[in-house]
């Protein structure tokens, strides 16, 4: 099921080929000859990077690479090659994987404006997770060889991570791409992925690096040495004062890139909280529960009804569709910009906050509006919210509106006879909202220049076809796709049901009134009787 909504016209930009005509003179033949010479030659500049070019990804087949893929063999026709890092599975084969990633909603418009793209790309078999990426030896031979732009998008997004998986994934992975990148004979561009969070123990974050208590070197000689139930135990000492393994190992890559980039054409690309398309290739696809994703969906859905937030606090959220166009941007300004590279390496911070602020009051108020508009057949409950920047208030309201309700109707399913569920949901619900709460707390300052300045330096064309400025988004437009994105492509929900939603959303909008006013009318009276036993 796809949205039924048109794509903006600055997500594409289309070339007219002018109009020639055929004469017998010479000067006209010359004439024809140059205006072909001209139609060959008119990819824009960030085609004729890429043009000819073979590409290695890592994290393909997640959420930010999908976009990545399906982008660069869209726009970038003329490619060679994209080499997709793929970890095999025992009951599937890489080519398996591939199959089934080209099967996502995502690429039906690839496959209508460029059906013949499968040859360009190939999967090779490895895992970040393992020394050498487990990379075989005539793979690594033949990526040394042919690739001249690489993409390092994986890592292990959960924040919760255990230390020793966390770090050979976002850690020792970046230092075998590194050395992969030192042994390519091509090589023009090199952009690891980190995050806008990684310095998030600084409360002002600029395009730059910094000084960490504890290095590269010392982290994975740590982890590597000693048992990981020894690491385990010590994890909270070795990433403190960073809030998870996530953001603490996506700094220490890097650092080791820091210590190691000598000689190479790489930079430090760095994602806000990345959500659903905005334009392209679909508004509102969305693959994944993560951040707040999971927030919108459980509030949507009636199961989330308090969290740990400060309304008042930048979002500082990014859509997917954008945040790749400025990465496929940025391998082009770090190939581009050779003499500002020896100086310093380039660092791109691309958020939200800067240009397009939008605190996390905005983001529910205009999700609840949508949520109305388009609700889910699979509601639980009427959306009912809100937000505490006060942890014991939090815990407080998660008592009343979460745990005690479902205490009650746990109970009465084990009385008839069903297994009871709720409590064990509210316990998976309750520690992801503690994961994320340290972002929806507090609020960092972030400059972008480096962002905005390869934004201007883009060709015209080119900010059309990889159009990434936050600057005068439209917020509005965003959700309205992003809700429907969630209830399309995460529940399955066909927008056909919503007719059929809306009434019973309006019997739970009712019947939660009445709920409301028996809380009430109970509270009232239990008051009246505490304040009865004291004075009377």
């Amino acid at each position: 099921m796809l949205l039924d909504i048109d794509i903006p016209q600055n997500a594409k930009y289309v070339y007219k080929k002018p109009s020639i005509t055929s004469e017998s003179n010479n000067n006209d033949i010359t004439e024809t000859l140059d205006l072909n010479s001209r139609i060959i030659t008119s990819r824009t500049p960030l085609q004729e990077f890429y043009a000819h070019q073979c590409i290695f990804i890592t994290g393909g087949t997640g959420f930010l690479g999908k976009i990545l893929i399906e982008k660069l063999l869209r726009s970038c026709a003329d490619l060679e090659r994209i080499y997709v890092l793929v970890r095999p599975k025992k009951e599937k084969s890489i080519d398996t994987r591939m199959e089934e990633l080209f099967n996502d909603p995502i690429y039906k418009r690839l496959k209508e404006e460029n059906p013949k793209f499968h040859h360009k790309v190939a999967a090779v078999a490895g895992d970040c997770s393992l020394q050498g990426l487990g990379l075989s030896t005539s793979d690594r031979d033949l990526l040394t060889r042919d690739v001249s732009v690489v993409f390092h998008v994986a890592a292990t997004v959960r924040f919760d991570e255990k230390l020793k998986l966390a770090t050979a994934i976002n850690v020792q992975s970046t230092s075998d791409i590194l050395s992969l990148c030192k042994d390519m004979q091509k090589l023009k561009a090199a952009v690891h992925v980190s995050t806008a969070y990684a310095n998030c123990i600084s409360r002002e974050i600029g395009e730059k690096f910094y000084d960490y208590p504890i290095k590269n070197k010392e982290l994975l000689s740590l982890v590597n040495c000693l048992p990981e139930e020894t690491v385990n135990e010590i994890s909270p000492r070795i990433i403190s004062p960073w809030p998870n393994t996530y953001a603490f190992t996506k700094a220490i890559a890097e650092d080791l890139i820091r210590s190691r980039n000598k000689s190479l054409p790489i930079g430090i690309f760095r994602p806000g909280i990345v959500i659903s398309t905005a334009n392209e290739p679909m508004p509102g696809w969305i693959d994944n529960f993560y951040g707040p994703t999971g927030i919108a969906a459980g509030v949507a859905t009636g199961l989330l009804r308090t969290m740990h937030c400060d309304p008042k606090k930048n979002a500082n959220i990014v859509p997917v569709d954008l945040t790749v166009n400025a990465l496929i941007a940025s391998a082009w300004d770090i190939a581009m910009e050779t003499a500002r590279r020896d100086e310093e390496m380039l660092i791109y911070n691309f958020v939200s906050s800067v240009d397009a602020p939008f605190t996390w009051q905005d983001f529910f108020h205009t999700n609840k509006r949508y949520v109305n508009m388009y609700p889910m057949s699979t509601a639980l409950w009427y959306i009912s919210f809100t937000m505490s920047k006060y942890s014991f208030v939090n815990t407080i309201y998660s008592v009343i509106l979460h745990l005690v309700p479902a205490f009650i109707i746990d109970t009465l399913s084990v009385c008839v006879g069903r297994k009871p569920s709720l409590m064990k949901m509210y316990g998976k619900i309750h520690k992801f909202a503690n994961v994320i709460s340290y972002f929806c707390t507090r609020e960092w300052t972030f400059s972008n220049d480096n962002v905005r300045g390869m934004w201007h330096r883009l060709d015209p064309r080119d900010r059309q076809m990889f159009y990434f400025t936050m600057e005068s988004f439209n917020w509005e437009q965003f959700f309205s796709n992003y809700i429907k994105g969630i209830r399309v492509y995460l529940f399955k929900d066909n927008l056909k049901t919503i007719a059929k939603s809306k009434l019973r959303w309006q019997r739970f909008y009712y019947m939660h009134q009445v709920v409301k006013g028996l809380a009430a009318s109970f509270g009232f009276l239990f008051l009246w009787k505490v304040l009865s036993a004291i004075f009377m």
